[in-house]
C-alpha cells in the first residue's frame, strides 16, 4: 500500500471512518525524499531497536521496518491503532503500543539501547524532547520531524541563543538535516517542518545540571536586557561580584544571554552556583 499517495491516504481513512485529528496534531507525510532522509540520518542497523512516536497510518513505520530493525510504535489514537494493525500486518519486527508518549515510562519498555525516529505532533515536540534528554537512559540518538522554527531555535548559535537552545544543547548535539515544506503533508499544516538529528552527550553530574538550569532560566528571564541585570534581579547576587566572575571567565559585562555560547554558559553556571551556596 502506497501511503505517500494522498488519494490512498484519503481512501484508507474513509474506509475506517477516520479523519486527521487536529487534537492529535495529525499530518500525514507524503514525501518519499523526507522519509529516506530520516532513515539515512538514523543510521539504522538490523540489531537496533527503534521507538516511533505517533506512527499514524504507518508511513514512516513501513520504511523503518524495511531496515530489519525491531520497531516499537507508540500510538495514542485508538482508531489509528486498528488501521496500523492492517497496514503493518505483513511485518513481524513490530510491536504496537496504545499509549500517550508524554506519560509512558520508557523504563517500562526495558530498553537498554534504542533510537527514536518520529514525525512528532508540533504541540508536544519540545516537551517530549526535553523529557527524553532527561531520562536516566536516554536514546542513542533521535531523528525527528518537527516545526521548522522550533528546529532552528534548538540549533541556534550566538548571537541567537535562547533558552530552548541551551536547554537541548546542554544535553546533546543537534543539527538540522533538511527542511520539509508544508505541501509535503496532508492535511497541509500552516507551517513548514524540519528534520532534526539530536545525539545525547554523556550525562553531566546532577549538581551541574541543577546549577545550569537555575542560571539559564534567570539569564533568559528578560532576553533583551543585559545579562548581568537579569542575574542581579533573579539570583540576588551583587553586581560587583557578577562583574568579577564575568571578568574571570572573559565574558563582557555588557553581554546579553543570547550572545553566550554553551562553552561559556557551563563554567558561568558553576561559578554562580558556588557563589549562591556561599551566601
Amino acid at each position: 500500500m502506497e501511503l505517500t499517495n494522498k488519494k490512498t491516504v484519503k481512501e484508507l481513512l474513509a474506509k475506517h471512518g477516520a479523519t486527521a485529528e487536529k487534537k492529535f496534531g495529525q499530518h500525514f507525510i507524503l514525501s518519499k525524499k523526507a522519509l529516506a532522509q530520516m532513515i539515512t540520518a538514523a543510521e539504522i542497523k538490523k540489531n537496533d531497536t527503534i521507538v516511533e512516536i505517533g506512527p499514524g497510518l504507518g508511513t514512516l513505520t513501513q520504511e523503518l521496518l524495511e531496515t530489519g530493525a525491531k520497531i516499537i510504535a507508540i500510538e495514542k489514537d485508538r482508531l489509528m491503532m486498528s488501521i496500523l494493525k492492517k497496514t503493518l500486518a505483513d511485518y513481524k519486527n513490530i510491536k504496537i503500543i496504545q499509549a500517550d508518549a508524554r506519560s509512558i515510562g520508557f523504563g517500562n519498555l526495558f530498553l537498554k539501547k534504542y533510537k527514536i525516529v518520529a514525525n512528532l505532533p508540533y504541540n508536544v515536540a519540545t516537551f517530549l524532547i526535553h523529557q527524553w534528554l532527561e531520562l536516566k537512559n536516554p536514546p542513542k540518538l533521535m531523528v525527528l520531524m518537527i516545526q521548522k522554527e522550533v528546529a532552528q531555535r534548538i540549533c541556534a548559535k550566538p548571537p541567537r541563543m535562547n533558552l530552548l537552545a541551551v536547554s537541548v544543547q546542554f544535553y546533546a548535539d543537534a543539527k538540522i538535516i533538511d527542511y520539509v515544506p508544508a505541501e509535503a503533508f496532508w492535511p497541509r499544516p500552516k507551517v513548514d517542518s524540519a528534520i532534526i538529528k539530536i545525539v545525547p552527550k554523556k550525562s553531566p553530574p546532577q549538581k551541574t545540571r541543577d546549577a545550569f538550569f537555575v542560571v539559564a532560566k534567570a539569564g533568559f528571564s528578560q532576553p533583551r536586557k543585559q545579562f548581568i541585570g537579569n542575574l542581579v534581579k533573579k539570583l540576588n547576587i551583587p553586581k560587583k561580584r557578577l562583574i568579577s566572575i564575568f571578568k574571570d571567565l572573559n565574558i563582557s559585562e555588557r553581554a546579553r544571554a543570547e550572545n553566550l555560547s554553551l562553552d561559556q554558559w557551563i563554567p558561568l553556571a558553576i561559578s554562580l552556583h558556588l557563589t549562591i551556596q556561599r551566601k
